[in-house]
């Protein structure tokens, strides 16, 4: 008999998941050493736990996570699992939008309208996974307007970006609801003009598919370092090794001059409070 791979045990949402994974430990009752499940999974309906047997080792998610952990299940495609590290990650953003710049650049969108455009959807992607914009509000916008023949992508970008130049109260009041739901970027990262790319049924599916990757795992401090990465191919794989994490970063800088700032700043903050309830305190014996 050939080996099990996962026994997936599932409850009702708010049950007590590890009890579940007792439950489900149970039904290995009888079977053989060589026959028991590698993976067991028990899940609530939101809260998932995956719990490999043979490594000993267990991750916990939330259904809000699942996209981000896909790969935890390759398993079911007869590979090996891999827990993915910053670096990975890294390459994989890099990758992703690498596709979609060698795609632009091969259907002769080139030169600075590239790199501005480049840039505004790597923003979006950040902002969309990072609370400035609605979570997946900008894929939502893609795959609902946007043909999938890619005919029409571009001038829903066009308009995307003529929108998010815009403050509330300068919009066109007869802008549709999912359009004026965009949030106002200032900084001027989206004033200037330019020409878009015609999209093809493959462009549109790659810049879907850098909207699937789950970008708030990415720190924008990389954003610099990715962006130069996406324009220079041998960068792509080499990304991680030139990138310092912030983690890493604040263990160098905290001891040296942050911690300091940090105590002066909290000082600064509990003197102006003092001070406004003694003026406050002044101001009420006075009347």
């Amino acid at each position: 008999m050939a080996r099990y791979t996962l026994l997936v045990e599932m409850k009702s949402t708010g049950q007590n998941l590890d009890k579940a994974y007792r439950q489900g430990i149970g039904y290995f009752k009888g079977l053989k050493d060589q026959d028991l499940p590698r993976y067991v999974m028990v899940c609530d309906l939101n809260d998932f736990r995956l719990y490999d047997l043979d490594d000993d080792k267990d991750y916990a998610f939330t259904l809000n996570e699942l996209p981000s952990n896909l790969h935890l299940f390759d398993f079911m495609q007869g590979n090996e699992v891999e827990d993915i590290t910053e670096y990975d990650l890294n390459e994989k953003a890099a990758e992703l939008l690498g596709a979609l710049h060698d795609a632009l650049e091969q259907s002769g969108y080139t030169g600075h309208q590239l790199q501005v455009f480049m840039v505004r959807i790597l923003f979006i992607l950040f902002a969309e996974d990072t609370g400035v914009f609605n979570r997946h509000q900008f894929t939502r916008y893609l795959m609902q307007f946007t043909d999938e023949s890619g005919n029409d992508t571009d001038m829903h970008l066009h308009k995307l970006f003529q929108v998010l130049d815009k403050a509330a109260n300068e919009r066109n009041k007869h802008l549709t609801d999912e359009l004026n739901a965009f949030p106002y970027v200032n900084g001027h990262l989206f004033n200037e003009r330019i020409d878009l790319p015609s999209f093809t049924s493959d462009m549109r599916e790659q810049l879907i598919q850098c909207c699937l990757f789950n970008w708030k795992d990415i720190s924008p401090a990389i954003f610099g370092s990715l962006f130069q990465s996406i324009m220079h191919k041998k960068a792509r794989r080499n990304l991680g090794a030139h990138y310092t994490s912030e983690t890493n970063i604040l263990k160098l800088i905290e001891p040296l001059f942050l911690n300091q700032l940090h105590d002066e700043f909290n000082k600064a903050s509990a003197l102006k409070q003092a001070k406004s309830r003694n003026e406050s305190l002044i101001a009420l014996l006075l009347n």
